[in-house]
């Protein structure tokens, strides 16, 4: 199908973007349109106005910034697949983005864009939810910052309010004694994840957990911290029993999602499974 008719802008900056999202109340803001476009094909979404933000060239780049990682919101995936930054800083991002759709998405799709969709099973929010990232907001008043924690409202909803445009996405860099990681499984290649789960781990010099963050995508209504599995792992040593005992507390007071393929209890039952096997190759990582 064809979608409606619509009037086009271009911005060339921020602020004329910002100016022309105030002016227009229906338009919607497109970058790689990997997701905005189908839905408007088939007259799910009719936006009066699309506001096309790829020419704002000072929003894609990848930097430190004191003690975190910088991230401008239009950084397409295979930018932050590819970054030996992250891969070193921010590991279960580089690697979401590694598994994320397919080439064509890829090299097109940005991470603002994502995270601005919230897809309840996309890759990047439980990455983004176990580094306990921030992203950064503008509007016409100023910036403001939100929490990974509290930017997931529901399903395809997020903090951001009308008139704001989500411009960056800052990661705690990675210290020393962390390591981190991201899996994925999935019915199809390129498919969205049926369970995705994003670790990052701390430990002392004796292999002893000091901090854990667990996070799942494509299991619940939104993705979460699995906050029992956390608890589970700290102050323990990072044996295989530990890490089993603490995997099955994973999705302890979700309501679990199922769909026409994938029955609850089959994906509550992968979420445990996938999650041993993310938290096994984070303690891996850091030698435990």
């Amino acid at each position: 199908m064809f979608p409606a008719a619509f009037d086009y802008h271009a911005p060339q900056s921020l602020g004329e973007a910002l100016t022309l999202l105030a002016a227009n109340a229906d338009a919607k803001l497109i970058a790689g349109g990997h997701s905005l476009l189908p839905a408007m094909k088939l007259r799910l979404a009719q936006p009066a106005a699309l506001i096309d933000i790829n020419r704002i060239k000072d929003l894609a780049y990848i930097r430190p910034e004191g003690d975190e990682i910088a991230i401008g919101a239009l950084t397409t995936h295979h930018a932050i697949a590819t970054s030996d930054l992250l891969s070193r800083q921010a590991t279960a991002l580089a690697e979401a983005a590694q598994v994320l759709a397919d080439v064509q998405v890829r090299n097109r799709g940005t991470i603002g864009g994502a995270l601005a969709h919230a897809d309840p099973a996309a890759d990047y929010p439980a990455a983004v939810l176990a580094l306990d990232a921030a992203f950064v907001v503008a509007s016409p008043q100023g910036r403001r910052r939100v929490a990974a924690a509290d930017w997931f409202t529901g399903p395809f909803f997020t903090a951001l309010q009308p008139g704001e445009i989500l411009v960056e996405v800052r990661i705690p860099a990675r210290q020393s004694g962390q390591a981190g990681t991201y899996r994925k499984f999935v019915r199809r290649v390129c498919d969205y994840a049926i369970v995705g789960v994003a670790v990052r781990l701390a430990a002392d010099a004796t292999g002893c957990c000091t901090d854990a963050r667990v996070a799942l995508t494509g299991t619940g209504d939104v993705a979460y911290r699995a906050t029992a599995t956390e608890a589970a792992l700290v102050g323990q040593p990072l044996k295989r029993a530990v890490i089993r005992a603490a995997a099955q507390q994973a999705v302890a007071g979700v309501q679990v999602a199922e769909d026409a393929y994938v029955p609850a209890a089959y994906r509550a039952n992968l979420a445990r499974v996938e999650t041993e096997r993310a938290i096994a190759a984070a303690a891996a990582r850091l030698g435990a």
